[in-house]
């Protein structure tokens, strides 16, 4: 099974970038990840950064599928974004999302975890067949039949969260996939809701039904994003994942990450292809 990663991070219309991605594998595994913090410069890119070491570095250490090593790496994720809050100032207040795919290449499966609105699609066929569900106030809305989907990503109250890595006093939502199958051909999408807001998921497929490699993907979500922003639009981090079939001969595998230079040690030093 051969892979390629290519991913996206703007800083949109802010003034800085607080999301931040990962990814981390050796021959048997596969780990991908997408952090959104939130609390202003100096706290919420702290935030993501920490999550992202927590997560990756755990999962490295440990890895599996099963419910309780994804679910483990989050509480435990939780834990360290909050002792970096008791250091205080800028960092009190500091919040994360977090989304994280772990694919086994022998068993050739994929099962994923998250706190926040940062989502994962699984997309066969040019076609989406698995999707995290935010914890959000709009998403308990369309559960409780209030609103569609679309009227979620539109609605004025769509940022507001229910669960975020840095919760003190309450545990973080946290929800943990089944294992899925992985075939060849299948796209993985990890991103912020800074990618999904803006263009829907009717976007994402007409975009991906329009591009022939991951990178052509990522950059027709780019432009897509640019053109259908508001002022001030959101950070935008978009790791997009390609299972390529047996017959494609020019396939990239695991393409290095934008911004590797954030990467934890720990990763940058197992950069290297798997088949």
């Amino acid at each position: 099974m051969e892979i390629e990663i290519v991913t996206l991070s703007r800083q949109g219309g802010r003034n800085y970038n607080e999301d931040v991605h990962g990814h981390w594998h050796d021959e048997r595994y596969v780990a991908c990840l997408v952090a959104d913090g939130a609390g202003g410069h100096g706290g919420g890119d702290v935030a993501a950064a920490t999550a992202r070491s927590s997560v990756l570095g755990g999962f490295s250490a440990t890895p599996g599928l099963d419910e309780f090593t994804l679910r483990t790496l989050v509480e435990q994720a939780n834990r360290d974004v909050v002792a970096r809050q008791a250091e205080g100032g800028k960092l009190a207040g500091m919040r994360s999302t977090v989304v994280f795919a772990a694919i086994d290449l022998e068993s050739q499966a994929l099962a994923w975890v998250h706190s926040g609105d940062s989502r994962a699609y699984l997309f066969r066929g040019g076609a989406i067949v698995a999707r995290t569900t935010d914890h959000s106030l709009v998403q308990q809305m369309v559960a409780g039949g209030m609103l569609d989907e679309e009227g979620a990503r539109l609605h004025p109250q769509r940022n507001m969260l229910l669960s975020a890595l840095g919760s003190v006093e309450e545990a973080p939502d946290i929800t943990v996939s089944d294992r899925m199958r992985l075939m060849p051909g299948d796209v993985l999408l990890l991103c912020s809701d800074g990618v999904w807001e803006p263009l829907g998921d009717e976007c994402l497929v007409d975009t991906l039904h329009a591009s022939r490699t991951p990178s052509q993907w990522t950059e027709q979500l780019d432009a897509q994003i640019k053109a259908h922003a508001k002022p001030g639009y959101d950070n935008y981090t978009a790791l997009t994942l390609w299972v390529i079939p047996d017959d494609v001969d020019d396939a990239t595998r695991l393409m290095p990450a934008v911004e590797e230079e954030t990467m934890p040690a720990a990763i940058e030093a197992n950069e290297k292809p798997a088949d």
